[in-house]
């Protein structure tokens, strides 16, 4: 049967009809450990009680009005995000994608209105994922995305990861700021040592220039923080957050400072969707969960033990696992043969993962899981490496 979607998609012959917590309940009866949680989205996992008794009250209230009128549940989901965090406002948007769009045109638009609207242009970083719009693929500059859709948007000027002497020379008269994922997901779990965000920071404020944070798949509590960047102890100007932020409902948010924001005055920029009320009070009850006490220093300890049990694999299988990256609950498996091998492996022996660049297969589990998750885990990617064990050690030999 030849699907009407778009075939932009390698999608696996798999349907899911239920879930509970980290668990996805395919229609043929299998039982799935969920530890991709649709990207990093699920961060409550699935049908997380207080978020459907939140998403049933809020869908017999208006769905939407539209931003030309106030929205209760938006002005306080940003409150909420202004108190937990660096910044002071807050725009909201649909997806991650649209997040970091917004935080592009605030860096712009801050030059703009200190009168030096040439200052327009974004460092960014080899590996780094921004979105699938026009601006955003350019930003991550990754060849595959951007073929066959004509010019790259100009304004962004690529350099290796983490190198603080190509940055330094990279920055020009124009540069308005750098932009960067503190962990990045798509580019293979790539942690940005918190030396080098410092050091960045403190550039940045020499400068004159914005420091631009991509939190979209490493914020909301993914990491151990609510940011990652606060790992590091630096504040950023302008962060974009989605996916954790919905527990699965769409939202996007793109939080500044005042002071980075200044440009972003009436009409500077819009969204229909945004912020509306359904989606708003969806992200209320996210936070309510993880800003709980106690509940982001949970997500610490279970990513050390993530971390344990993952570098026990890769001491015990090192001719599948060549190394484990990452940080708190967002984890990354460098394999030495086909990520998509052992991804499949893994999902053969009921534990869903998603792929990464540089060969990665990222450990995106939902934030609620227990100790017991994290064993039956590791159990099941044990199985996955003897599974791929004899056709490594055949691939040794010859």
């Amino acid at each position: 049967m030849t699907s009407a979607l778009y075939p932009t998609y390698a999608r696996a012959d798999i349907a899911f009809t239920g879930g509970e917590g980290p668990w996805l309940f395919a229609e043929n009866g299998d039982r799935y450990l969920d530890f991709a949680s649709g990207v990093a989205v699920l961060s409550l996992g699935h049908e997380h009680p207080h978020l459907v008794a939140t998403l049933k009250a809020a869908a017999e209230k208006p769905w939407h009005v539209s931003n030309l009128y106030r929205i209760p549940q938006a002005e306080r989901l940003a409150q909420r995000l202004v108190d937990a965090t660096f910044a002071d406002v807050v725009f909201f948007a649909n997806s991650g994608a649209e997040a970091v769009e917004c935080a592009i045109k605030t860096a712009r638009k801050y030059h703009a209105a200190n009168g030096a609207p040439e200052r327009y242009r974004l460092i960014t970083f080899e590996g780094a994922f921004h979105g699938r719009t026009l601006a955003t693929i350019a930003a991550g500059g990754n060849p595959k995305y951007l073929e066959g859709f004509g010019p790259p948007v100009d304004g962004f000027d690529q350099i290796p990861f983490a190198d603080f002497d190509a940055l330094e020379s990279a920055i020009s008269d124009e540069t308005a700021g750098v932009l960067l994922e503190p962990v990045q997901g798509e580019g293979g779990l790539r942690v940005f040592p918190a030396e080098f965000l410092k050091k960045l920071r403190a550039l940045c404020d020499a400068r004159g220039l914005l420091l631009v944070l991509d939190e979209v798949q490493c914020g909301v509590g993914r990491t151990g923080k609510f940011l990652a960047c606060e790992h590091a102890g630096v504040a950023p100007d302008i962060v974009a957050l989605a996916k954790g932020l919905g527990g699965g409902f769409p939202i996007g948010a793109c939080l500044a400072t005042r002071e980075a924001a200044k440009g972003m005055t009436l009409g500077a920029h819009g969204s229909t969707f945004g912020g509306n009320p359904l989606a708003a009070a969806v992200g209320g009850a996210v936070l309510d969960v993880v800003l709980a006490e106690g509940f982001l220093p949970r997500v610490a300890r279970l990513g050390a033990l993530l971390r344990q049990r993952l570098a026990e694999l890769n001491d015990r299988y090192p001719a599948i696992i060549e190394t484990v990256r990452g940080e708190g609950l967002m984890f990354g498996v460098k394999t030495r043969g086909p990520n998509g091998d052992f991804a499949a492996a893994a999902r053969a022996e009921g534990l869903l993962t998603v792929l990464a660049g540089d060969n990665v297969v990222r450990l995106l589990p939902p934030l609620i899981i227990d100790e017991t998750h994290i064993v039956e885990a590791a159990a099941r990617l044990e199985r996955a490496c003897v599974r791929l064990a004899t056709p490594a050690k055949q691939l040794g030999a010859a």
